[in-house]
């Protein structure tokens, strides 16, 4: 089934009628990019795309949010070294980003929402969001499936608060939304034992620092995939699904609270 929901799929005459002032415009970013031995490169893909989708059908009327076509190639140079892996510049996705905020100021919403399905492209997407709001005017946002673990989310205990790529959780969801597409006879635990012993710096230590995903292992994922199963990525996309579709509905009535 189609979904009504999608911006594309309105042919021009309707866009008056369709978008108002308080209608939200959802942009997913995904991404193309190695994801260890046994992962697909379309992970971060397919987990904005699926997610996004259940949301704005999910409450998409209610909040007047219409959805865009996900974004498949993003900032991914951290895998840069690993063939396959599809990347832009900062500098591009940078101006991809701001040609589709002009492009979402030139009708009648005033809300853009990024649905960012790749850690590597979160601080360019926040520091995104100021510049839109001060070029373009637009109320902008941006939320996540879910929250990498360096990032302040959580991950599996294996893993020692350090899943951050193609670990159990992004393995649990891909179990459940293509499980035809994981190869589960490959995938191996991969987590940096000593750096977990650093109080600062650390995968969500107080401490940032740069890397690239065969920093640590030539398999190019740091995490525990091992314990993934179908039914945990059932919870955990049912539970991204609700999160985002409450925000949206905190979207469809925010206003720097007046």
């Amino acid at each position: 089934m189609v979904s009504s929901r999608h911006l594309a799929n309105l042919r021009a005459p309707e866009l008056p009628s369709a978008l108002t002032k308080d209608s939200i415009i959802v942009l997913p970013l995904g991404a193309i990019e190695q994801h260890g031995p046994h992962l697909p490169l379309n992970t971060d893909f397919v987990v904005a795309d699926e997610v996004s989708k259940a949301a704005v059908e999910t409450v998409g009327e209610e909040t007047n949010a219409w959805l865009l076509p996900t974004l498949p190639f993003t900032k991914s140079n951290e895998h840069a070294w690993s063939a396959g892996t599809m990347w832009l510049s900062a500098t591009t996705l940078m101006a991809v980003l701001d040609d589709i905020a002009r492009s979402v100021a030139s009708t009648s919403a005033r809300k853009l929402l990024f649905i960012n399905g790749h850690g590597g492209n979160s601080a360019l997407t926040a520091m995104m969001n100021r510049e839109i709001r001060l070029k373009w005017g637009l109320q902008t946002f941006l939320a996540h499936p879910h929250m990498p673990a360096d990032q302040g989310g959580s991950s599996a205990e294996s893993e020692l608060g350090m899943g951050v790529h193609g670990g159990m959780d992004e393995t649990s969801v891909m179990l459940h939304l293509r499980p035809e597409l994981v190869d589960m006879s490959v995938a191996v635990r991969r987590v940096p034992e000593k750096m977990a012993q650093n109080e600062h710096v650390r995968f969500g230590g107080k401490v940032a620092f740069g890397w690239l995903s065969n920093d640590f292992f030539a398999d190019g994922h740091i995490g525990d995939p091992t314990g993934a199963t179908a039914e945990i990525g059932s919870r955990m996309f049912d539970s991204a699904v609700s999160s985002l579709s409450g925000s949206l509905r905190e979207i469809s009535t925010f206003d720097f609270g007046r």
